[in-house]
């Protein structure tokens, strides 16, 4: 372990292999996510495990982490190793088309906080440009229809995206006969606009629950729905960012 690595209440994430670090996003959707009736979850893009990790601390299901980078996957495993949980994680290298076509398991539980940034920029690096771009090797077409092929029926799909890029896969998604039931929108203040969508898809049509989530007071402290949200997991919360 490293002075870099990531100290949870429960456990460690090393991140020095891995291109994308712990990050907000993730540990929203992680924290999010009601997982406590899964069996079987599959995290899409897993990086250093960090949601898989998060899932396992509030269930009993067994979960497969899958990355298309080999340094994201040995990341993950070693970080599943570490973990109380070791003996129901499983990181796997591959990309989700590929694993699409090979498993038959389904699992009712799918969760992915994924490349988004689409149009942008490329990143210096290349595997940083992998984790970061979803129109360069994971769109939001393949990640729908490998969810669907991957979904039991009585299953559920969360995802955490940028605003404009979670109007897009919804559209998508539903045109593929996978529909949002939930959907919290996140803001960074309350007076600023909606910075990030997280979802939760399933094969049938219900009515769409809609919340919100502020993350930051104006003096840069915590809200206490934010605090709420993640106690679980942090050690401690800072009282300015």
């Amino acid at each position: 372990m490293s002075q870099n690595d990531f100290r949870f209440k429960q456990f460690v994430v090393c991140q020095d292999r891995c291109a994308m670090k712990v990050g907000t996003d993730g540990v929203l959707l992680g924290a999010w996510v009601n997982a406590s009736q899964a069996k079987r979850i599959l995290d899409i893009g897993t990086g250093t495990g960090l949601i898989a990790l998060m899932l396992a601390q509030k269930s009993t299901a067994f979960i497969d982490g899958i990355d298309i980078d080999e340094n994201a996957f040995l990341q993950a495993k070693e970080n599943f190793s570490l973990s109380p949980w070791k003996d129901r994680l499983q990181a796997i290298n591959s990309s989700v088309q590929d694993f699409t076509t090979h498993i038959h398991e389904r699992y009712d539980l799918i969760v992915s906080n994924p490349p988004y940034f689409i149009g942008a920029h490329p990143a210096p690096s290349e595997a940083r440009n992998v984790a970061r771009h979803m129109d360069d090797s994971l769109s939001i077409e393949d990640l729908a229809d490998c969810v669907i092929k991957l979904l039991s029926p009585s299953g559920r799909f969360c995802v955490i995206l940028p605003f404009m890029e979670g109007v897009k896969f919804i559209d998508y998604a539903e045109k593929a006969g996978l529909y949002v039931s939930h959907l919290t929108k996140v803001k960074t203040k309350v007076e600023k606009q909606e910075k990030r969508m997280m979802m939760e898809f399933e094969l049938v049509r219900k009515e769409i629950v809609e919340d919100e989530l502020v993350i930051q007071e104006e003096d840069l402290s915590f809200t206490e729905q934010y605090v709420e949200l993640t106690k679980d997991y942090y050690l401690g919360l800072p009282k300015k960012r």
